[in-house]
């Protein structure tokens, strides 16, 4: 359980933090001082180069030839698409048949643009919740429409008709605020927002679900459930599959651990089970991934498998179960998806995907085709509900050099087969491989580019896994441009993915010796790429394991003369940012450049600012005198010092950042230059949230400006 002290708590020979006062968020002396080290940043890099390369990464971005992914509700294909003449977006539906055309056509929902226009705000589309047809006469007519102000994670949800084109007057409407809404019925909402004192956790979301009535204030609906102050955040949904409709309640304590409640009656009946096992309720069955070892009915199950049980008979305290997927040493998974009568599984085997079908019951796995090594790949039904279409699945893979594809199969109809498990099974082994129906474009030239696996071995002997993205005849001298990057928290996986964009501005960059960028992903402990023991291997006061397999990747690239400090850049973002914040503290010399962005940095004062206190399961909690001793080793803002040399490194956030906020990145940079270090920059973007961007463009020019940074730096241009 997230837990938290007063600060008399703290040691009191802390020196006071000088620059508190940048942690007023919109004051005027803060903004102040954010345009001017943007100002600052601006003379640095703007020019030429950052131009043309933005115009180029935005042209990725708003090319007409990307995949419109959509989802399905009924007979419509759902997509949110932005381009050059729509840069905040449509919402959007369109047939099959029309999607498969080379140009389809789309019946515009929502044009956001115009109506930011229309209301005077900057909205940002987050989402949208359809309601289900039995509640609207067959017809898939009502949705909650998602809406950001500003891109942060404070939304405003509005009723919406599909068929008017508009939102409803007097309809469900539920002011800007960090909250959840989902149906209950066409005439009734779950609602958990700020509704005032006490409604909100510590880590600013909310506590209190509410049944909202149509017509009724938030404020005077009934409280239907609500959990500490201290834990993360509550919320209430319905499951609407027919023949299996629930109400489920969610008490999210910390970050990894959540209590699960069924309502029966009046009341709510809490599954038995351990918190921090990962449950999925779907028809009858009950899925379990447990983040531990589990003991059942006197088994023993490892972290990370996948366990099956009869819904009803575990809440009756049968507690029998079924192992659907087992991991090993270089396996783990990903997640899941149910078609009608089938349940996918995506995987890893040492980063690269496999994904599988079983049939519920017999559980036995069955190979999916079509995934070439050291690829991503995912695989999700279509519309588990659909009478025609319930066994169909998507399927998309994607690599570094290899542009996305998506696919459609069919997994076989069991509804003519009777109850014998084994029967289904060999029905199960008919599929076959899917069809591709998308591509997109190439947006380089991967001539003569390669992808290669390797693996560094980290301090305490473990091996951690690399992708290095290059030229085929790369010279090993030491001289080639590479960055690395890496996240390694949370249980976040960092699998291949083709980007458009750092193909143009890193891979096929050519330096002034002609030399082309290298481009590295490092699969640290933290993340999920060996599933939840890669993940709960640092945490907390173990974190320092993330810090030196990342080292340890660094080191070997030098070892294997494809980079020197120098020639070596890293870059990371949020959890990530403080990834790279830690590099630039502990490890300066094996770097040339730093990007950091949207990052914890000051890991005294994180659980008080923005969404902090939600991540105490994963970094610990400051506030207890113990556990301080280990997150100071950790604190990049409390590890600088002013007789170290740096390398050249661009802190970048966004204002409007409710997250992880812009102060802890404003604080670190505003130290460094107090300090004296001469190659340190800072960058705020306006708007955008933890993303940094709430456009196309914004997103161009952050992706721009930071690789651009990164690139001149390698070159040697330094000094501030």
């Amino acid at each position: 359980m997230a837990t938290t002290s007063t600060a008399s708590a703290r040691p009191q020979t802390e020196p006071a933090d000088e620059f508190l006062w940048l942690e007023e968020i919109h004051g005027e002396q803060p903004m102040e001082w954010v345009r001017e080290q943007n100002r600052h940043t601006d003379t640095l890099l703007d020019g030429p180069d950052l131009e043309y390369m933005t115009e180029r990464v935005l042209d990725v971005m708003d090319s007409p030839s990307r995949i419109p992914a959509v989802t399905k509700h009924g007979p419509y294909y759902y997509n949110f698409w932005r381009d050059a003449q729509h840069p905040r977006g449509l919402w959007r539906r369109t047939t099959w048949e029309s999607w498969l055309s080379d140009d389809p056509e789309w019946d515009v929902l929502l044009d956001i643009d115009h109506l930011a226009r229309t209301e005077s705000v900057e909205w940002v589309f987050s989402g949208a919740h359809l309601l289900r047809p039995q509640y609207t006469d067959g017809q898939w007519r009502r949705a909650l429409v998602r809406l950001s102000p500003d891109g942060g994670d404070a939304v405003r949800t509005r009723e919406f008709d599909l068929e008017t084109r508009e939102f409803v007057t007097g309809g469900f409407d539920v002011p800007t605020a960090k909250s959840s809404v989902s149906w209950m019925d066409a005439d009734t909402v779950f609602v958990a927002t700020d509704t005032g004192p006490g409604s909100m956790t510590e880590s600013s979301y909310p506590r209190q679900v509410r049944r909202v009535s149509r017509g009724q204030e938030v404020r005077d609906a009934p409280v239907i459930f609500e959990v500490p102050v201290n834990h993360a955040q509550a919320a209430v949904y319905k499951d609407h599959t027919p023949g299996f409709e629930r109400v489920i309640a969610v008490d999210l304590v910390d970050f990894f651990t959540v209590r699960t409640h069924v309502r029966s009656g009046e009341q709510w009946v809490e599954l038995d089970l351990d918190p921090t096992v990962s449950v999925d309720l779907h028809k009858q069955w009950l899925l379990m991934r447990p983040r531990h070892t589990l003991e059942l009915n006197g088994t023993q199950y490892p972290a990370g498998c996948l366990l099956a049980a009869d819904v009803a008979a575990f809440m009756r305290g049968d507690h029998s179960v079924q192992p659907v997927f087992t991991p090993d040493a270089h396996t783990s998974l990903e997640g899941w998806s149910w078609t009608r009568d089938h349940l996918i599984l995506n995987t890893l085997h040492d980063v690269s995907s496999a994904l599988y079908s079983a049939v519920p019951g017999a559980w036995e796995l069955t190979a999916l085709p079509g995934i070439p090594p050291l690829h991503s790949a995912s695989a999700w039904a279509v519309d588990n509900e659909d009478p025609e279409v319930g066994n169909d699945y998507f399927f998309s893979v994607t690599g570094f050099l290899t542009p996305s594809s998506l696919g459609r199969g069919s997994l076989p109809d069991l509804s003519g087969h009777g109850a014998d498990a084994d029967d289904d099974a060999a029905a199960a082994r008919e599929a076959s491989e899917p069809t591709i129906l998308k591509r997109a474009p190439s947006f380089f030239d991967a001539q003569g580019l390669e992808v290669t696996q390797h693996f560094a071995v980290s301090a305490d002997g473990t091996k951690v896994p690399y992708f290095r993205v290059g030229p085929r005849e790369l010279e090993l001298d030491g001289l080639n441009p590479t960055l690395l990057s890496g996240y390694g928290g949370f249980e976040v996986s960092r699998t291949p993915g083709y980007s458009g964009a750092t193909g143009i501005s890193w891979l096929t960059r050519r330096d002034d010796r002609g030399r082309t960028g290298v481009y590295v992903v490092a699969n640290i402990r933290g993340g999920g790429e060996y599933g939840p023991s890669w993940h709960t291997a640092a945490l907390k006061e173990n974190r320092h394991r993330a810090y030196e397999d990342f080292a340890a990747v660094a080191e070997d690239l030098h070892r294997r003369g494809v980079c020197t400090a120098p020639k070596l850049a890293c870059a990371g973002g949020s959890n990530g940012g403080l990834l790279v914040g830690n590099m630039l503290t502990t490890y300066p010399e094996l770097f040339g450049a730093i990007s950091c962005g949207v990052p914890l940095l000051d890991m005294r004062r994180y659980t008080k600012l923005s969404a902090g206190a939600s991540w105490i399961a994963e970094y610990g909690d400051p506030d207890q005198p113990e556990q301080w001793e280990y997150i100071r080793t950790f604190s990049p803002y409390h590890l600088l010092s002013e007789v170290m040399s740096y390398p050249p490194t661009l802190i970048w956030t966004a204002t409007s950042d409710d997250r992880v906020g812009p102060v802890q990145a404003r604080k670190m940079a505003a130290k460094m230059i107090d300090q004296g270090h001469q190659n340190i920059w800072f960058h705020e973007a306006t708007d955008g949230g933890h993303a940094g961007a709430a456009d196309n463009r914004q997103a161009a020019a952050l992706h721009a400006r930071s690789h651009q940074f990164m690139w001149q730096m390698l070159s040697g241009r330094k000094g501030r």
